[in-house]
C-alpha cells in the first residue's frame, strides 16, 4: 500500500532540507579554507558567509479559528532549508609587521592604495608591497603601476615615504625633494568590492563610487614606511569555524539517514 501521499512528500522533503544544509556547510568550508590559505598574504581581509533561510510552507495559518470564538495563537510551517546568501570580506586591521624597508608601506587606518591595470583601468589594494621597475616607476608585486604614477629618478640614492603619502627622494648631490605623491581611496562599502586575485579589489554597483584624497586628510589613513599589513585572518577563530561546520555537516547527513530509516519503518508497516 505505502504512505498516503501527504506523508510520504512531508518524509521526502527531509531529505531536500538535510541536503541544503549540508551543501550551505560545504561552501562555509569552502570560504574557511581560502582563509586559511591566505594567512601569509600581504594584506588579504577574511571573508565570513551569511546564510538565509528558505521558503515556508504554511500547513496551518496562525490566527485560524479551531473551535467557536477560538483561534489559534500559532500556525503550522514547515521549513525548506537554508542557502548561502552572501559572502562579504571584514576590514578589521590586520597586524603590522616591520619589514625595515623602505618600499614596504601599510596603510594605518581606512583606505586603499589606487593601482592601473595595462588596459588603463583602476584596481584597489591593501598590499603595500613596492618596488621600482626598470623604468624607474612605482609599482606592485605583480608590476602593475601605481596611480597617480610614480617615477623615482636613476641618480636618487635612497628613497623614503612619508605618512602623507610624500614620496621623498635624496639625489647624487644630496639634494633632497619630493617626486609625487601616493593617493588613498575610500568606499562607502568596502565590503561590497569584487576580488580580483593579485590581491587587488575592483569597484562594483553595491561599493559605491571611491572618494580619493591624501593620506592623513579627510579621514583617510596615514601611511606607515618600513611596515607591512598581514592578513587579518585569525587562525584560532578559523578552526573553530571549521569544526562548527564539520559538525553541522555530520548532523544534517544523519538527519537524512533518520528520514531514511523512519521512510522504510513507516512503508514496512504500510504494507
Amino acid at each position: 500500500m505505502g504512505l498516503p501521499l501527504q506523508e510520504n512528500n512531508i518524509m521526502l522533503r527531509a531529505f531536500s532540507t538535510a541536503a541544503t544544509g549540508m551543501t550551505a556547510q560545504q561552501m562555509m568550508v569552502d570560504v574557511i579554507a581560502n582563509n586559511l590559505a591566505n594567512v601569509n598574504t600581504t594584506g588579504f581581509k577574511r571573508s565570513q558567509i551569511n546564510f538565509q533561510d528558505l521558503l515556508y510552507v504554511e500547513m496551518t495559518e496562525a490566527g485560524t479559528e479551531v473551535a467557536a470564538g477560538v483561534t489559534s495563537p500559532s500556525g503550522l510551517e514547515i521549513g525548506s532549508g537554508v542557502r548561502a546568501a552572501s559572502t562579504i570580506k571584514v576590514f578589521s586591521a590586520g597586524e603590522f609587521q616591520n619589514t625595515g624597508r623602505k618600499l614596504d608601506i601599510a596603510i594605518r587606518g581606512e583606505g586603499f592604495f589606487q593601482v592601473t591595470l595595462p588596459n588603463g583601468d583602476l584596481r584597489y589594494t591593501r598590499d603595500g608591497a613596492l618596488q621600482i621597475n626598470a623604468d624607474g616607476q612605482l609599482v606592485t608585486t605583480t608590476g602593475y603601476f601605481m596611480e597617480p604614477a610614480i617615477s623615482v629618478p636613476v641618480d636618487a640614492l635612497s628613497i623614503d615615504i612619508g605618512k602623507d603619502g610624500g614620496v621623498n627622494i635624496t639625489d647624487s648631490a644630496g639634494t633632497q625633494s619630493v617626486v609625487g605623491t601616493l593617493q588613498l581611496a575610500r568606499f562607502p562599502n568596502p565590503s561590497g568590492l569584487s576580488s580580483e586575485g593579485d590581491n587587488l579589489l575592483a569597484e562594483t554597483g553595491a561599493s559605491g563610487t571611491p572618494t580619493t584624497g591624501t593620506p592623513g586628510e579627510s579621514g583617510f589613513g596615514t601611511i606607515q614606511s618600513g611596515f607591512l599589513e598581514k592578513s587579518n585572518v585569525q587562525m584560532v577563530t578559523e578552526l573553530i569555524n571549521l569544526i562548527t561546520a564539520q559538525r553541522a555537516y555530520e548532523i544534517n547527513s544523519r538527519a537524512i539517514k533518520a528520514g531514511d530509516d523512519m521512510l522504510r519503518t513507516a512503508n514496512q508497516i504500510a504494507t
